[in-house]
């Protein structure tokens, strides 16, 4: 054993006081640069990770040029009479440049796997920056940080180029152990090199294994199913009605995206749940991102009950946490680290008792059907009942909106009725505005009176669900509301056209309109119109036509059919027509004689006009909704 041990002392006083200013300066560094979007950030970076690819020598020579009596900061040590080289503080100023770059890129490898979505929900729901670093992205975090510390104090103990440098090789001063074992190597004490380097091993492994074992037991401990406590419920927990809204919600906005632009108009809409339908990338889920404040229209206006959220020309952009509103995102962005009570408790307004906390958080438990599962962890519920706590918690601080972002997507279709059944429950007891993102139509009808529907970012079509269902004003909203056959229009007569792409010619008991460019058919409608009756039993009916099934393909409910009119297929994919038939009407008509017989009815024949964009979706913002009525004129 040496008979000095004071390296062993020194080295330990050293890396700690090292990685306590490490531990800090990292992780603010990494959570600023973060959120930095700035220029030189890259220049930045290169900065904070350098002496991690430098020599330690060089860092070494680099602090000695600051700290040194000719160095930079010089003049001013020897003013305030302060020595740092050959000291152990310059050994301490050594260990913590050297070993920052690890804490720095732990740092920042932690807070990036953060989902982004649950540091917008924390600011959605009115928290702060400061508490969002405090009670989100510290905690979830924590473990990659600690990590880093860990790997930083293992660095520190072992600095040897950058201390030799700055603080240089003084027994019982600023000897730490790697200078105690090359001073041992040197001299050929070759024990004592082997006693040093095992103690620093040791303890270097000692302090990872500790890390490892608190972070599997954490772990565990998350994991473990919670006891349930049993919560009386009484009707008096149930949530009253939300205040009636006085002026609803105004949006006129524009944005450059990549690819297209967004262009939403909405003024004074206060009604049912409007639900916004449109293809994947058109800028359904944008709207509601600019409207709560996670992203910033390139101009435009956006007003709630009167409070201007947004306008570019005055130069209003309120932060997310002060607009009042609800948010569901697709993957629910619940906090992991929180439990259920927490995680609804988190948007509730600062003031509040513990008690009436508690009250709240029971309400709205009782309001989504999970009473008792207050102590539970997101992980341990089912994708459904993650929804559910995701919708109390956004309905806890009585928003002023409630934004839905496709909160179906990733549920099973079993699933999926039940929650949207639920969904329906839950929006009837509240007043305020609704925002019902989709791609899936068939969600929008059954949820949505009112529908929005959206293409490459301008509104396409708006009115009353049910309406654009069976009548959409033009090409795109049939096929965006499931309409599967069309054909080009060309005018033969005032109430005659023809149909290119079904081979066909159509008459109509109507003039019809001027403008008229396409036509459409649902595919069920198709079907109801296949018979077997033969020529001779209609002879001379208008829209009739002979007709052969090309190929056919079977789902649990129909069987739909390709069809092509008034000649025999000449291949597999010449085909105009799908009709979507009953199993039961398949078995009657399959293995009969071609050719068929169809008789397309004019009136269920979608009359479909072009679409002037440009005349409601101008950057120009003029208003061109009614607030009256809440329609689109």
């Amino acid at each position: 054993m040496p008979a000095d041990l004071s390296p062993l002392w020194i080295s330990l006083k050293i890396a700690t006081i090292a990685t306590g200013f490490t531990f800090l300066l990292g992780i603010i560094a990494a959570y600023k640069l973060q959120g930095y979007r700035g220029r030189g950030k890259s220049l930045i970076d290169g900065i904070f990770i350098s002496p991690l690819i430098l020599p330690p020598t060089v860092v070494g020579f680099i602090l000695l040029q600051i700290f040194g009596r000719r160095g930079l900061l010089g003049p001013l040590l020897d003013l305030l009479k302060i020595d740092i080289v050959f000291t152990w503080y310059a050994g301490i100023i050594a260990a913590t440049v050297v070993t920052f770059p690890l804490m720095y890129k732990t740092a920042s490898g932690a807070f990036e796997q953060i989902d982004a979505n649950l540091l917008s929900s924390a600011r959605i729901l009115g928290a702060s920056e400061l508490s969002i670093f405090w009670r989100v992205a510290l905690p979830l975090a924590f473990p990659g940080i600690i990590s880093g510390a860990t790997l930083a104090f293992a660095r520190g103990l072992g600095e040897f180029g950058a201390t030799l440098m700055l603080a240089g090789n003084i027994p019982g001063v600023t000897e730490t152990i790697p200078l105690a074992i090359y001073s041992a190597v040197e001299a050929g004490k070759m024990g004592e090199a082997w006693v040093w380097s095992g103690g620093i091993l040791s303890i270097s492994l000692s302090a990872i294994t500790a890390v490892n074992l608190w972070t599997g037991r954490r772990r565990s401990r998350q994991e473990k199913p919670q006891k349930i406590p049993k919560i009386k419920t009484q009707l008096d927990l149930m949530i009253s009605d939300y205040p009636a809204i006085a002026s609803g919600l105004q949006v006129n906005i524009y944005k450059e995206l990549s690819g297209f632009s967004l262009q939403a108009k909405l003024d004074g809409y206060c009604e049912q749940p409007l639900a916004i339908l449109g293809a994947s990338g058109t800028g359904k889920s944008m709207i509601l991102r600019c409207i709560a404040g996670m992203e910033t229209p390139t101009s435009g206006r956006i007003v709630l009950n009167g409070r201007v959220l947004f306008d570019s020309e005055r130069g209003i952009d309120l932060p997310s946490r002060d607009r009042r509103v609800g948010f569901l995102f697709q993957n629910y962005a619940l906090f992991p680290h929180l439990t259920i009570a927490q995680n609804i408790a988190f948007g509730l307004p600062r003031g509040l008792s513990s008690r009436q906390i508690k009250q709240r958080v029971e309400q709205q438990l009782i309001r989504v059907r999970l009473p008792g599962m207050g102590d539970r962890y997101p992980h341990q519920l089912s994708g459904g009942q993650q929804q559910r706590i995701a919708l109390a918690r956004a309905l806890a601080g009585e928003p002023e909106i409630l934004l839905l972002d496709e909160p179906f997507s990733a549920l099973d279709s079993h699933l999926r009725y039940q929650m949207e059944r639920e969904l329906i429950q839950i929006l009837d007891t509240y007043s305020g505005v609704t925002l019902f993102v989709t791609h899936n139509r068939s969600e929008a009808y059954r949820i949505c009176p009112r529908l929005l529907i959206m293409d490459r970012g301008r509104v396409a079509a708006y009115g009353a669900t049910r309406d654009l269902f069976d009548t959409p004003p033009t090409l795109v909203a049939a096929q965006l509301t499931g309409c599967k056959n069309f054909s080009r229009a060309i005018a033969i007569s005032e109430r005659a056209i023809e149909a290119p792409d079904w081979g066909c010619q159509l008459q109509f008991s109507n003039p019809l309109p001027q403008k008229l460019t396409h036509i459409g058919i649902r595919a069920y409608q198709v079907g109801e119109s296949l018979n077997l009756w033969p020529e001779s039993d209609h002879p001379h009916a208008e829209n009739t036509f002979s007709c052969w099934v090309v190929s056919t393909i079977q789902s649990p409910k129909h069987i739909a059919l390709y069809l092509k009119l008034n000649h025999p297929p000449s291949h597999p994919e010449d085909y105009q027509l799908q009709a979507d038939i009953s199993h039961e009407k398949w078995q009657e008509m399959n293995g009969q004689p071609f050719p068929w017989k169809i008789q397309l009815n004019p009136e269920k024949i979608m009359l479909l006009l072009p679409k002037d964009y440009d005349s409601i979706n101008s950057p120009k913002f003029e208003n061109n909704f009614s607030p009256k009525s809440n329609s689109m004129l």
